[in-house]
């Protein structure tokens, strides 16, 4: 930020000493219009309406990029959505995985084995 500053006092500094030095009366000439004016002012003028015009130029594609960053945000924020429920899905598959395991392996399990009755004595 602090050079920012530096740079833009650098340029309104040198912008004076130009105005300063060219300040000799021009006369401009447009179509039916005429008129005198200093050559400083002259060209500050063609510069403004050039950045004007190259404002003017810039809108409809900045416009189109509003739109679609606006466009994507939208679209990002549909596929988190989508990403959180499918997360939940597969938390809840793999807790009933996990329960079918554990079911499969007690049903797998062989029965146990009960040591042999002995035999009835007469009495």
């Amino acid at each position: 930020m602090q050079i920012l500053l530096i740079f833009s006092l650098l340029l309104a500094i040198v912008a004076v000493f130009f105005a300063v030095q060219n300040a000799d009366p021009t006369p401009v000439k447009f179509l039916f219009w005429k008129y005198e004016s200093p050559l400083a002012v002259s060209l500050l003028i063609s510069v403004l309406l050039g950045a004007i015009m190259s404002l003017l130029v810039s809108i409809p594609s900045l416009a189109r990029l509003k739109l679609s960053l606006r466009n994507q945000r939208k679209r990002n924020a549909e596929l988190e959505k989508n990403l959180n429920e499918t997360n939940v899905r597969l938390a809840e598959t793999q807790i009933k995985a996990a329960e079918l395991e554990k079911s499969l392996a007690a049903l797998n399990e062989p029965p146990p084995v009960e040591p042999p009755a002995a035999p009835d004595k007469p009495v």
